[in-house]
């Protein structure tokens, strides 16, 4: 993007990137020679979803935006492939192609225990970290799973890839109607944000209709993954300063409540009044407040 097209507040521009055999899509919202941030979507969403942050932040630093695999303009895995470690790789690869390093990273839900494992992983790589309810099921609900034997999990697995495969996607047949579900997902976005938000979360199909721009595959939980004392590990690594974001009206567990934070060796978690999971919507200027005080 040009320094003009900076300057009058363009959208940002399309480019793709490869990894693992599949293109990938991404934003970049100008500003080259700034420092690199990356803004991280959660499952089911898609890398738009940040345009308001990003528009607060491009004049200070070069934002990217990636569409996770599955999700967006981005390509879907052929195998259904959508394991916490593909997605790490991908983020790598992105970093690593565009040479990013060291970036700070903003991430939301999925994509915060994404960034969290990338950053345990490379911890050189990452400067700063945002992590917005990323830290995956609580406490209870990893003893749970733990609890459950591992042919169980691998059995359940097999019976919901087959249950995915056979399901179409929802078709909406307007954008008026795919705007309630939107609504109905978070009621404290603004109808402003939730049109805006609909808008560039789905594609019109042939026949007219439309349909949310994910892979159906991208709803099972994969059968096999780190063990929690694995992703405790990850995070002890994690050597920037990071920030645990968390709704006061989510459903996400406060890891200053339920412990988790003691694996962090340089962490604080900040709650946000009236905000449930998508905290960077619901609060949007006191969140922009919070971040520009921390990166």
């Amino acid at each position: 993007m040009t320094q003009e097209g900076f300057e009058t507040g363009l959208g940002p521009t399309s480019h793709s990137y490869m990894s693992q055999r599949l293109r990938l899509h991404y934003v970049d919202w100008g500003n080259a020679s700034a420092p690199p941030l990356i803004l991280l979507h959660g499952g089911r969403d898609h890398c738009r979803n940040w345009d308001w942050v990003a528009r607060a932040l491009r004049r200070d630093w070069h934002v990217i935006a990636p569409d996770l695999r599955g999700h967006g303009d981005s390509a879907y895995s052929p195998s259904g492939d959508y394991s916490m470690s593909a997605f790490v790789y991908d983020l790598a690869q992105l970093i690593h192609g565009q040479h990013l390093a060291p970036v700070r990273i903003v991430a939301h839900s999925l994509g915060g225990n994404i960034a969290l494992r990338y950053a345990g992983l490379y911890p050189d790589l990452v400067s700063r970290l945002v992590a917005i309810e990323g830290m995956g099921p609580s406490p209870a609900m990893q003893a749970k799973r733990a609890d459950t034997p591992v042919a169980e999990r691998l059995a359940r697995w097999i019976e919901e890839q087959r249950a995915v495969a056979g399901r179409l996607p929802r078709r909406y047949a307007s954008i008026d109607e795919a705007l309630a579900r939107m609504q109905a997902e978070n009621a404290h976005l603004t109808p402003e944000q939730a049109r805006y938000l609909t808008v560039h979360g789905v594609s019109q199909n042939e026949d007219g209709t439309y349909s949310w721009k994910f892979d159906n595959y991208v709803r099972g939980f994969p059968p096999v993954d780190l063990t929690v004392d694995e992703q405790h590990s990850l995070w002890s690594r994690i050597a920037c300063p990071t920030l645990l974001v968390y709704g006061k009206e989510s459903w996400a567990s406060n890891p200053e409540e339920d412990g988790r934070i003691r694996h962090f060796a340089n962490a604080r978690v900040i709650s946000f009044e009236r905000a449930g999971h998508w905290v960077h919507h619901d609060r949007l200027d006191a969140f922009l407040d919070a971040l520009n005080g921390f990166l």
